[in-house]
């Protein structure tokens, strides 16, 4: 059996990172028979200067991209009816407001360190898109980690330092590095970037090209 490991990096506030993880398991699930995948997650801050009150995301997202509320409207009920056919709440995620998701990235590193690096990356998604939930807010955090049956105690005492600080800004820095601009970006066995959301039958096939040199 072949073994893929995949580097996802990725924000909490991006919703194509949630529906490209989504179609990722799918493709996973297609080749576990013959592949054997394993998956670290690491850290983009899509707004990484966002402090104080949050802001409404539809006006937040049309005068940073140049569009109007409405188009960025359209463009977010696509993305709900995507998410809803992958089993993804996206329910609230034009009532969500900006946030900065520093402190949420630290958590992720932690609860990876007890072998839920991935079910809390998927709490945090359903936080904010789901129910529009702060993911800044240190209370909403600790509740996904008591919703993943983790140490809320131990949780708080890392949200409550600077721990795993370090390890998120230097995730930061080498993906930057490597020239990763825009995220979901999926890199596989160290050496080939898939960049975006792609649909599980495309990722299917690069994962089985890629699958075959190795063999």
């Amino acid at each position: 059996m072949n073994k893929i490991h995949i580097d996802i990096v990725s924000d909490i506030a991006c919703p194509w990172c949630a529906i490209g993880y989504a179609r990722l398991e799918r493709a996973m699930e297609q080749l576990a028979a013959e592949h054997e995948f394993t998956v670290e997650w690491h850290a983009f801050e899509l707004n990484p200067d966002h402090s104080g009150k949050g802001e409404p995301i539809l006006p937040a997202l049309a005068r940073k991209y140049g569009r109007s509320e409405e188009e960025m409207r359209s463009t977010q009920n696509q993305m709900m009816t995507i998410a809803k056919d992958l089993g993804l709440n996206f329910e609230k995620m034009q009532e969500r407001l900006t946030c900065n998701t520093f402190d949420a990235h630290r958590l992720v590193k932690w609860a990876g360190e007890q072998g839920q690096q991935t079910g809390m990356k998927q709490a945090l998604f359903e936080a904010y898109f789901g129910r529009a939930d702060d993911v800044a807010d240190h209370d909403i955090l600790v509740r996904c980690v008591e919703a993943l049956g983790l140490d809320p105690l131990k949780a708080r005492e890392v949200l409550d330092s600077d721990q795993y600080a370090r390890a998120v800004r230097e995730d930061e820095a080498t993906y930057q590095k490597a020239g990763v601009t825009a995220v979901p970006a999926f890199i596989i066995n160290g050496k080939y970037l898939i960049s975006g959301a792609q649909e599980p039958d495309a990722l299917v096939q690069t994962l089985q090209e890629i699958g075959a040199e190795s063999d």
